[in-house]
């Protein structure tokens, strides 16, 4: 393997990084080891990994990278927001958002360099989409900001869609998640989605993050003219597969809803709403739109 095709040890699960080790004769308990070293203390090189022996650095330096790479801009607003702008291995662009609100200081992640879901109201829908992030960069956007020890919450509402990149956003997620990972309480991360249902029931099966669903208008005809999505997966769909699940405890789901006016803010819209979300325990947010 040569040093353009080394492989990223960030955004590699435990099971990856097992293998790994496998392939290079490494004890298996040396997998925990290096996500110690990763997700915990945030190794900037694979030198400074000293409970492994001299032979598994050189093997690992020899075949793998560490894969971080620093945001190329920052732009900072009035109130403390600030944007990060990455470039992707592929050569496009994605932003990720940096929210401090008190004690609480919120990251939004993107999932993708544009987006295929085409919604009349996003700027990123009208990109299209030009590819899925892998997990590497998913990790990155939460690693490599100057404020990566101060988060308290992930919300995946970045750029793309997350349940159209599905098997590198789950893997993200259990890496945030699990206790050889990041060891994040589940219910400090929320992902966003426009409500592909195919991937949702393995989404709720597989994590127990919190969801929120944008759904902008609960009529089918109307919802589709702003959302395509609604013609492949109509929200009543979406719904009905919440209906199965408890949301009584600590996980929620929420409906986010931009009021536009004489668009969807009838009292015509609010019954429906009622009718569409009834069984569901569910919080909505209103977005002022802009």
């Amino acid at each position: 393997m040569s040093q353009t095709q080394k492989q990223s040890l960030y955004g590699l699960t435990l099971s990856e990084l097992q293998t790994l080790c496998a392939e290079l004769s490494l004890p298996r308990f040396a997998a925990k080891q290096i996500a110690r070293w990763l997700y915990v203390r945030r190794v900037k090189a694979i030198e400074e990994m000293t409970d492994l022996s001299k032979v598994a650095r050189a093997a690992l330096e020899e075949h793998y990278e560490l894969g971080l790479a620093a945001p190329l801009k920052e732009s900072c607003s009035a109130d403390g927001t600030k944007k990060y702008l990455f470039r992707t291995s592929q050569g496009e662009y994605i932003e990720s958002a940096y929210i401090p609100d008190g004690e609480r200081a919120t990251l939004c992640v993107s999932s993708q360099a544009g987006c295929r879901m085409g919604c009349r109201f996003c700027a990123t829908g009208r990109q299209g989409l030009q590819h899925s992030l892998s997990t590497t960069e998913i990790i990155n956007q939460i690693l490599s900001i100057p404020e990566s020890e101060r988060l308290t919450n992930l919300v995946f509402m970045g750029m793309g869609e997350p349940l159209d990149n599905m098997d590198n956003v789950m893997k993200a997620l259990e890496i945030i998640t699990a206790p050889w990972g990041m060891a994040w309480s589940p219910t400090r991360v929320t992902l966003s989605t426009a409500g592909v249902a195919r991937e949702l029931e393995r989404f709720m099966n597989e994590t127990k993050v919190h969801l929120a669903v944008s759904l902008h208008n609960p009529f089918h005809d109307q919802r589709a003219e702003i959302m395509p999505i609604e013609n492949a997966y109509p929200i009543r769909e979406v719904c009905d597969i919440l209906r199965r699940y408890d949301f009584t405890g600590q996980r929620r789901v929420s409906f986010e809803y931009i009021v536009m006016e004489g668009l969807n803010d009838s009292s015509a819209h609010i019954k429906e709403l009622c009718r569409l979300l009834d069984g569901i325990k569910c919080r909505m947010n209103l977005i002022r739109f802009h």
